[in-house]
């Protein structure tokens, strides 16, 4: 037989996430970066009336960009924690942990792109 939910249990968890969110965003630059073009792309969408589903479409995007900067981050530290000297091994790791974050903004560029680049033109014409 399952266990009941243990809500107060729950609620630390979703404490000790805020409490990460807030790490992040207030010690890391690249989090700073994307939070500001998070930002921007907010507020051009309200300039520009986007559609449910482009609202859907960008609010993905940016918690895609967020979500990886934050296993990145959660990486570099835990890696930092092991061992200070440089490690080969480590180094890959943190690498290709900041391929994750720079595949993924790379495509939220591309569909911030196809959705504001048609109301841009539209504007402009």
């Amino acid at each position: 037989m399952s266990q009941p939910i243990n809500i107060r249990k729950a609620l630390k968890s979703f404490r000790y996430a805020g409490v990460g969110m807030y790490d992040l965003f207030r010690q890391e630059n690249n989090a700073k970066i994307h939070l500001i073009a998070a930002a921007l792309i907010v507020i051009a969408g309200f300039w520009f009336n986007l559609s449910v589903t482009e609202w859907c479409i960008i609010i993905i995007q940016v918690a895609l960009v967020w979500s990886a900067e934050a296993f990145n981050t959660a990486i570099e530290k835990l890696a930092d924690t092991v061992t200070s000297d440089y490690h080969p091994s480590i180094k890959i790791v943190k690498d290709v942990a900041a391929a994750g974050v720079l595949i993924l903004a790379i495509s939220a560029v591309i569909v911030a792109a196809i959705i504001f680049f048609p109301k841009i033109w539209m504007c402009l014409n």
